[in-house]
């Protein structure tokens, strides 16, 4: 006799469980108002045609940012001021309609993970914050001393890296096969995610107007 599937719950977190974006805040409370405008003046253009052809160039542009406002600094001082960051973001930004969905989820015993292309060092605090059992984010790389390059460990989690990073995950959970999986997001980014679920939801707030307008909605459709 066939066993049960194992039920598991992806929620992105950057507008889906949270509103609006975090990264950019998370570098001014990093490297300060200044430093990020600085760095963001120097790479308009770059910013500005990844913000609209998205893919590659938006990863690279990410990149650049992070590699100007990151590189040299300690590992170990930029993880705990970030999980300071991800508490209070989450604070102040949380949407209590997808957070009472993830709840829902914890109740009924299902896996739950965030998929974010945030990086990792704060996804994991508002990961625990939830009760979530997994968080999987952008990974920034180190050197031998303990300083960040600025630059990906891995990709950015966006797009097809986040259903890639998914599949690691649930494959690393003993979840190889027969899977029920559940999926939220609200923008192109979870288009991947989406796609590959069983029950996929668009929670963004663009409705018939947002990239994920084929899937259905959190608020009409909740099972």
């Amino acid at each position: 006799m066939p066993s049960s599937p194992a039920i598991v719950a992806a929620f992105d977190l950057d507008g889906t469980l949270t509103e609006g974006g975090s990264v950019v805040s998370w570098l001014r409370d990093i490297a300060g108002n200044r430093g990020v405008a600085l760095a963001g003046l120097q790479r308009l253009i770059p910013l500005a045609m990844g913000a609209l052809l998205s893919g590659t160039a938006a990863d690279e542009a990410k990149e650049s940012l992070f590699r100007a406002l990151l590189q040299g600094r300690s590992v170990q001082e930029v993880t705990l001021q970030s999980r300071r960051y991800g508490e209070e973001h989450f604070a102040t930004h949380e949407r209590p309609l997808v957070s009472a969905r993830l709840n829902w989820h914890l109740e009924q015993g299902h896996r739950v993970v965030l998929v974010s292309a945030s990086p990792q060092i704060y996804v994991e605090r508002i990961a625990e914050i939830l009760g979530a059992h997994g968080a999987i984010g952008t990974r920034l790389a180190s050197d031998s001393v303990g300083a960040l390059t600025g630059n990906y460990l891995g990709n950015n989690c966006r797009g097809a890296e986040k259903l890639h990073r998914l599949r690691e995950w649930m494959s690393d959970q003993g979840y190889d096969e027969n899977i029920e999986l559940y999926a939220y997001g609200n923008s192109r980014g979870d288009l991947r995610l989406l796609s590959s679920a069983t029950h996929p939801y668009d929670v963004g707030k663009l409705g018939r107007l947002g990239a994920l307008r084929k899937f259905p909605r959190l608020e009409i459709n909740t099972r």
